[in-house]
């Protein structure tokens, strides 16, 4: 990378971190707002589950229009609104107002996943794409070993508010630089000709049975790994005895694996083949999520073990699989296509909420049990993507990269 391009993915990175931070916080936020609240697991499936269902419609609606603009407007809008909501969370004195506080959130932050992949889409060839992914996509480890430690030692400190307090300061000092270190993105414009209206946009999409089966298949990778993180830091509390001194230290650990992870399995996607380092991933994953759903109270060493390798194979799914996802579209077309990636995204997201509430069931001290059948439903849906990725990928590896060769010369 030069070094402007070096300044765009810190800048991308940066606005994911607060992105992810705040979505990633409301669940291990659940052992605070449960007893706080006085709610159950389904209730606070609701707030986990509202963001990414708000952001999964305006991701949706977005993909009509967003393709039309300059890609760094349509970031700056969402991100500002994003921030906003983010505020209101953390000022909401009732468990309704932090529902609809989550529900302006996601409808804004729906805009901001989408532009981000976009924009790294545009910038780097598929060839050098899974380093940018990597790197841009290494803010989710970040968020996980500063952000989440940090954040939950801010809510024990001083009150679950105060995480959404600090990723609202914090994005309030990103919006300025988005300015200065991100030029304007209008070269999808310039190839495009005619921009497509209303049906048309979701016509194009549903026309080509490779980007149905690229939706699809993003999807359910969301469902498969988000069915059993709302409920770690619950189990690990109110099932196994650890403390709030001591879950903290589980996405400490699994962030700073995620990290070093991201970045080298995002470089070994470019050399060795995304596909090829995505199955290796999901494969050594399934074991990992039967162990850490169906964990005791063994020694707290072993139980960050587990984790920190869960973490490492669940980022390289996740690099590798929206580099060859960004793939399947030109770059004409890649805004809105990635809209609605980000959207079904977030819908996958939001069923794995809304399921995992309501297959877990709250005992009279908050334990989570049947937790392990959300072990067992996660490995069935990640070897549905392992076929899926097969049958998309590998058939059409050659055939996408001569597709957008033709498209961007």
């Amino acid at each position: 990378m030069n070094n402007r391009e070096r300044w765009l993915v810190v800048i991308l990175a940066s606005i994911n971190f607060t992105h992810i931070l705040d979505f990633m916080i409301m669940m291990p936020l659940g052992n605070y707002l449960m007893p706080y609240f006085r709610i159950n697991s389904q209730q606070f499936t609701m707030l986990v589950g509202a963001y990414t269902l708000s952001a999964g419609i305006s991701g949706f609606t977005a993909a009509f229009f967003v393709d039309r603009f300059d890609r760094r407007k349509v970031l700056v809008a969402g991100y500002i609104g994003f921030l906003l909501g983010t505020l209101a969370c953390g000022i909401a004195p009732n468990y309704h107002l932090l529902l609809i506080s989550r529900l302006i959130a996601g409808l804004f932050g729906g805009l901001i996943g989408a532009q981000v992949l976009s924009i790294v889409s545009d910038t780097f060839s598929y060839e050098r794409r899974g380093t940018a992914m990597g790197a841009v996509m290494s803010a989710f480890a970040i968020a996980s070993t500063l952000g989440v430690p940090f954040a939950l030692y801010l809510a024990n400190a001083i009150s679950w508010h105060a995480p959404f307090l600090f990723v609202a300061i914090v994005g309030t000092v990103v919006v300025p630089l988005i300015f200065k270190f991100i030029p304007p993105m209008t070269a999808h414009l310039q190839r495009k000709q005619e921009a497509e209206t209303g049906l048309a946009v979701l016509t194009t999409v549903l026309s080509s049975p490779m980007q149905r089966w690229a939706l699809l298949f993003t999807g359910l990778i969301m469902m498969g790994h988000f069915l059993i993180v709302p409920f770690i830091n619950p189990y690990m509390e109110f099932n196994n005895g650890y403390s709030k001194t001591q879950t903290p230290l589980i996405y400490l650990v699994g962030g700073i694996a995620a990290f070093f992870a991201s970045n080298m399995l995002g470089r070994l996607s470019d050399r060795y083949g995304k596909l090829k380092v995505f199955m290796i991933c999901i494969f050594l994953s399934l074991p990992l999520v039967v162990t850490v759903t169906s964990l005791g109270p063994i020694p707290f060493w072993i139980v960050l073990l587990f984790f920190g390798l869960w973490f490492i194979v669940a980022t390289g799914r996740g690099v590798t699989a929206q580099a060859m996802v960004s793939n399947v579209v030109p770059p004409q077309q890649r805004g809105s296509f990635m809209s609605f990636n980000s959207s079904v995204q977030q819908l996958g997201t939001f069923l794995a909420s809304m399921v995992a509430g309501f297959v877990v069931v709250n005992g009279p001290h908050n334990e989570i049990y049947r937790y392990h059948w959300l072990g067992y439903l996660s490995v069935a849906i990640l070897l549905c993507c392992a076929v899926i990725a097969v049958k998309v990928f590998g058939a059409h590896k050659e055939k996408m990269v001569t597709t957008e060769a033709a498209a961007t010369a």
